[in-house]
C-alpha cells in the first residue's frame, strides 16, 4: 500500500507541475510529499525529478517510470471499480439453501418473483432438509425456521412462524385431548424428521423451554406427508401452522396445547458476513422480508 501511495503521489506531482500544487490536490502536506518523493526514490535507488526552486522536471529514467506507473495505477483503479460494480449490482449467481417443505410452497413463489424483478441474477437453489453448513457449502443464504440459538452466522428474520399440535376427531376420541405436552408421550404421535430435534419436541411452559420425547408408528420427512398420516388417524401431528391452517378451520384437524407453543419462532436468512454484503444478497434478503410482510398485511394464507 505504501509503494502504491508512493506511486500517486509522484503522477500527482507531475500531473501537478509542482510539489505545492500536488500538495493542495492531495490534501496533504507539501513536507509530506516531498517525504514520500524522497522514499520512492530511495527505494528505487534512482532519481526521478528535477528540482529547483521555481520548477520540477522528469530525468529520462523518471520518464519512463511515469508512464509506466500511471498505467498500473489505471489498471488498479479499474479492477477496483470492477470489483465494486459487481459487489453492488444485483446480478450473478445467489445459491440458496431452504427446507423442502418450505420451497414446495410459498418460498418458492416469494423467490421466484424475485427473479422476475432480477432478471440478472441465476439462482441455484437446493432445497434439502438437512442443515447445510453455510460457509463449507458455499451458500450465499440459507432460509432456516428456527429460535434462532446463538451462532457465528448473521440472522435476519423474515417472517414470524407457528407450529401447531393437532390431530383428527377420530383421534382425540380414541386417545383423548392431551392437556399437557407431557401427556403426548402416551400417545401415538407423527414425526417429521426435518426438525433438527425430531422426536425430540421443545415447547414452552411458565417461560421455560421444555423437551418432550414422542413415539409414534410413523415418522416422514415431509411436511404434507405428516398432514396424509394424520389423516388417516395414525396420530398427533405437530406442523407448521401454514400446512394445516384451512384443515384446522373446516374441522378436520382439531389444534391443541397452543398455549404451550414457542412465540420466539421465526423464518430467517443467514448468511455468512455482514460487512461488504453483496448487492444480490442484500436484495434477496430485503426482497423477502418485504413479500412476507405484504402478505401478512393482505391476510393471504402465509406464516405468521
Amino acid at each position: 500500500m505504501d509503494a502504491i501511495t508512493r506511486m500517486r503521489c509522484f503522477i500527482q506531482v507531475v500531473d501537478s507541475k509542482g510539489f505545492s500544487a500536488a500538495a493542495r490536490e492531495m490534501g496533504r502536506s507539501k513536507a509530506l510529499v516531498s517525504k514520500y518523493i524522497g522514499e520512492l526514490e530511495d527505494e528505487l535507488g534512482a532519481r526521478l525529478l528535477n528540482r529547483t526552486t521555481r520548477q520540477v522536471s522528469l530525468t529520462e529514467v523518471g520518464e519512463a517510470y511515469y508512464k509506466e506507473a500511471a498505467e498500473i495505477l489505471q489498471r488498479i483503479d479499474d479492477l477496483q471499480a470492477s470489483v465494486q460494480s459487481s459487489h453492488h449490482a444485483i446480478r450473478g449467481r445467489l445459491r440458496v439453501s431452504a427446507p423442502r417443505s418450505m420451497g414446495d410452497g410459498w418460498l418458492n413463489r416469494a423467490m421466484m418473483e424475485f427473479l422476475v424483478d432480477n432478471p440478472e441474477v441465476v439462482l441455484d437453489l437446493r432445497l434439502e432438509d438437512r442443515f447445510v453448513d453455510v460457509v463449507d457449502e458455499g451458500f450465499d443464504v440459507a432460509i432456516r425456521v428456527t429460535d434462532l440459538e446463538d451462532s457465528s452466522l448473521i440472522a435476519r428474520k423474515i417472517a414470524p412462524f407457528r407450529t401447531v399440535v393437532c390431530a383428527t376427531p377420530q383421534v382425540i376420541e380414541k386417545y383423548g385431548v392431551p392437556q399437557t405436552p407431557a401427556d403426548l408421550q402416551s400417545r401415538p404421535c407423527i414425526i417429521d424428521t426435518n426438525y433438527r430435534f425430531k422426536q425430540n419436541w421443545g415447547f414452552s411452559e411458565n417461560g421455560q423451554r421444555i423437551t418432550v420425547t414422542v413415539s409414534g408408528p410413523v415418522e416422514v420427512n415431509s411436511a404434507s406427508a405428516g398432514r396424509d398420516a394424520a389423516l388417516c388417524n395414525l396420530g398427533f401431528l405437530r406442523t407448521p401452522l401454514i400446512f394445516v391452517s384451512e384443515d384446522i378451520r373446516n374441522g378436520t384437524f382439531v389444534p391443541m396445547l397452543e398455549d404451550y407453543e414457542p412465540d420466539n419462532r421465526g423464518i430467517y436468512a443467514v448468511y455468512p458476513h455482514r460487512r461488504h454484503l453483496t448487492g444480490k444478497v442484500r436484495a434477496f434478503v430485503d426482497h423477502l422480508v418485504a413479500w412476507f410482510a405484504e402478505r401478512k398485511r393482505t391476510g393471504e394464507n402465509c406464516p405468521g
